[in-house]
């Protein structure tokens, strides 16, 4: 019987108590991974770690914005699993507004959780990476990182940037085994669309299924993303017929937006 394709090697995932974050996890742990989940809600994490198959699989809590929650969540990662060979930073959030309306607060906001923590995610895994010659880090980007959207400059700027990191982090370990990419989806069907509906919805006062649709029409297929569409572009990436495969922003938005 042969083996799943990532049997044994431990995958680290941000954000990964629902969405797209617990889809990745269900789509690295049926390849044989074992798991570390790390969010801020420990209860959703455990939870979601005793259905995954295989395993153990573990959970941590952490604010990916906090250096020293960070360093002390890979301390516990590797205590109970060993070593970080995959690092999936998914943890991020979206926000809306006018960019003359746009706070300081809300601008900070947006590139502490979706670029410094990847930052800091990143600089956790590469020690384990290095030493092995060996690692894959998935940056979970946006259609938003490649271009521009209106009314979230403070999250585009922000995915920009994980764009940037992804493509500089990929030269400098590329002689080192360790491979650097980024998968940017388009709207997916996730708790962040749902939170968008809602906004369109109070602020325009169109029906909820009028501001689905015109999500929808954004994409030339006509539809919504799913969010295992997202997680089996992470899963290949992982495995070793993406070797090749580093720096690079694979668009998973049905054409939307093409790099």
């Amino acid at each position: 019987m042969i083996a799943p394709p990532l049997t044994g090697r431990h995958a680290l995932v941000t954000g990964a108590a629902r969405g797209i974050g617990a889809e990745i996890a269900r789509a690295l742990a049926a390849d044989g991974a074992v798991l570390t989940l790390l969010g801020r809600k420990l209860d959703s994490l455990k939870e979601l770690a005793a259905q995954l198959p295989g395993g153990p699989h573990h959970a941590v809590a952490a604010d990916v914005c906090d250096e020293a929650a960070v360093a002390r969540a890979f301390d516990e990662a590797r205590a109970q699993a060993g070593p970080v060979q995959i690092l999936v930073n998914n943890a991020g959030q979206a926000e809306s507004a006018l960019l003359h309306k746009t706070s300081l607060e809300l601008w900070n906001r947006m590139l502490a959780v979706n670029l410094t923590g990847s930052f800091l995610c990143a600089r956790a895994a590469l020690p384990d990476m290095l030493a092995a010659r060996s690692g894959r880090i998935i940056n979970i980007a946006s259609t938003a990182g490649l271009v521009g959207y209106a009314y979230v400059s403070a999250y585009s700027a922000a995915k920009h940037g994980v764009i940037g990191l992804t493509r500089s982090l990929a030269l400098e370990t590329a002689r080192r085994g360790i491979t650097v990419n980024a998968v940017c989806p388009g709207y997916t069907e996730t708790d962040l669309l749902r939170d968008s509906i809602a906004n369109v919805v109070a602020q325009t006062g169109r029906s909820a299924e009028q501001a689905r649709a015109e999500f929808a029409a954004g994409n030339p297929q006509g539809r919504i993303v799913q969010p295992a569409e997202v997680a089996d572009a992470v899963r290949w990436l992982c495995g070793d017929a993406a070797a090749a495969m580093t720096g690079q922003s694979i668009s998973v938005s049905g054409g939307e937006v093409m790099p």
